[in-house]
């Protein structure tokens, strides 16, 4: 079931269609409609900034324990799929982080539903600035370089915090034409 913006009201409605690559990673997490809206809880999307530096930490563990390294990655990659299902879902989403959530989940539909203009080029632009900071922090974990690997997880979070201040105005916006919408989080 995808949330959708039909003109004037949010509505649930199953297609088949390309998915966004979004949308395929979601479905590779299993985030169903009750996972997002717990994902929706700020303490949920803080704590997911751990992620990043727990899995850059387990991978360079590889210098001191060998393939036993594969131990902390397993807990990492295990964390990053938990933590969206910790905790409860909000009693209210007027906190930024779970406006962030909520634009994600719009952003996530745009094939199905296409966002407002001025919304559509800075999210993918930031994305790949996110992907130029994942280039250098693979390079800082082959080589061990330290200075490559900070260098690309800044690069990350800057892009990644910046995409998530702009889906609060995508969730803002929509919410502007919406009223109704604003009582029914996904």
């Amino acid at each position: 079931m995808i949330l959708l913006w039909t003109g004037g009201y949010l509505a649930q409605k199953t297609y088949r269609c390309k998915m966004t690559l979004e949308r395929k990673i979601a479905k590779t997490f299993a985030m169903d409609d009750a996972t997002w809206r717990r994902h929706a809880n700020p303490w949920s999307v803080v704590l997911r900034n751990t992620a990043l530096p727990l899995l850059v930490l387990a991978a360079w563990s590889r210098f001191w324990l060998g393939w036993y390294a594969l131990v902390p990655v397993v807990l990492s990659l295990l964390w990053i799929w938990y933590n969206p299902r910790i905790f409860p879902a909000p009693a209210s989403y007027d906190a930024w982080a779970s406006k962030a959530v909520l634009g994600e989940r719009i952003w996530m539909n745009r094939d199905v539903v296409p966002v407002p203009l001025h919304h559509r080029s800075v999210p993918n632009i930031l994305s790949v600035i996110s992907a130029a900071g994942l280039l250098f922090v693979l390079f800082g974990l082959l080589v061990f370089g330290i200075w490559p690997a900070i260098l690309g997880m800044v690069l990350i979070y800057c892009g990644k915090l910046w995409f998530l201040d702009r889906m609060v105005w995508l969730w803002e916006d929509t919410q502007a034409f919406s009223p109704q919408a604003k009582a029914a989080p996904p």
